[in-house]
């Protein structure tokens, strides 16, 4: 009887499937990572200063190894401190060639150099009509244009469920913008850099 089993099983044997070793769920279900569309947002931020808002926050898009930083924000000024209440559009570019580590978890961009432009909305002349001639104000007092120059540094947050990495960013801005430099360029003697230069001060998040 068991001689009889035996040859029975030997004989089944090269019919039944050859299954791989059992993985764990974990392991079985991995699926890749999906990657991000090209609309959605890498980071949001949220500023103050920089001429573009007492307050500002928008989003932004990350490109050349995040090298590279598109923000678009949304400032605003209340009345009290503009005489009218302001909103002021802002797009900024934001080159950083250089990640440096400090600890596991701390880095830091010790360069950023870019540009930004702005648009104003509700900024209005208090002056009376007639005042001033039709080419008095030959510049637009609503589009500004400027370079910047900055710093970040970063801590490192856990990582997304889809393993994306995160960080927690402060970043500091050194800027200034058309009228300022022209206005500096034709009274040397009166202006010095720290009366054209602002300074911003934020905090960007990676999601």
């Amino acid at each position: 009887m068991l001689q009889s089993l035996l040859c029975a099983a030997l004989l089944a044997a090269p019919l039944a499937p050859q299954a791989g070793p059992i993985l764990p769920d974990s392991v079985q279900a991995a699926a890749p990572v999906p990657r991000a569309r090209w609309y959605q947002p890498r980071h949001v931020l949220v500023q103050t200063g920089g001429g573009v808002g007492m307050v500002a926050a928008g989003v932004g898009y990350a490109f050349l190894r995040d090298r590279l930083d598109a923000d678009v924000l949304v400032g605003y000024v209340p009345r009290k401190h503009a005489g009218t209440t302001l909103t002021i559009a802002t797009l900024k570019l934001l080159y950083s060639p250089w990640t440096l580590p400090l600890t596991s978890r701390l880095t830091v961009k010790p360069l950023s150099v870019g540009v930004y432009g702005s648009y104003t909305h509700g900024l209005r002349n208090p002056g009376k009509p007639g005042q001033y001639p039709d080419d008095y104000y030959w510049f637009s007092n609503i589009m500004r244009v400027g370079p910047l120059l900055g710093s970040r540094l970063s801590y490192a947050l856990p990582a997304t469920a889809t393993g994306r990495r995160r960080n927690l960013s402060g970043y500091y801005e050194l800027g200034t913008n058309d009228l300022y430099l022209l206005s500096y360029v034709q009274n040397r003697q009166a202006l010095g850099p720290h009366d054209i230069l602002t300074l911003t001060l934020g905090l960007k998040l990676d999601l």
